[in-house]
């Protein structure tokens, strides 16, 4: 069973940065995509970013791209989101994934396993 450990969420003012973390349990970790999502209170959870397993392809949401980065240490089982110039519409629980393959599919239903989420919010 692999278990994903979100880290790095918290309170920023707009136009700040935060680095989540995503801390996998397997070494299977390093042979799949990993992706980010969030979710918005009322609203469904949306693609952030993924990454393949090489860390060679990289795909963003519009709404983050060129503000956010997505990166994998395979070596430490760990994903990272860096995010800057956060706005308040990027407030959200983030939540990392693990992909089925090594491809880096936008739709969560290709992603098998699930972090716990952390919180960003970001103030005005």
């Amino acid at each position: 069973q692999v278990q994903l450990v979100d880290s790095g969420g918290g309170l920023v003012q707009a136009g700040g940065s935060l680095r989540l973390s995503c801390a996998a349990s397997q070494r299977t970790f390093s042979s799949n995509a990993m992706g980010w999502f969030r979710q918005a209170p009322g609203k469904e959870r949306e693609f952030v970013a993924a990454i393949s397993w090489t860390g060679g392809s990289t795909s963003y949401a519009d709404s983050v791209k060129g503000r956010f980065t997505i990166s994998r240490d395979n070596a430490k089982n760990t994903v990272y989101l860096q995010m800057n110039s956060l706005k308040p519409e990027d407030t959200a629980v983030y939540y990392c994934a693990l992909g089925r393959t090594s491809a880096t599919p936008k739709s969560a239903r290709f992603y098998d396993y699930w972090g716990q989420g952390t919180q960003v919010t970001v103030s005005s």
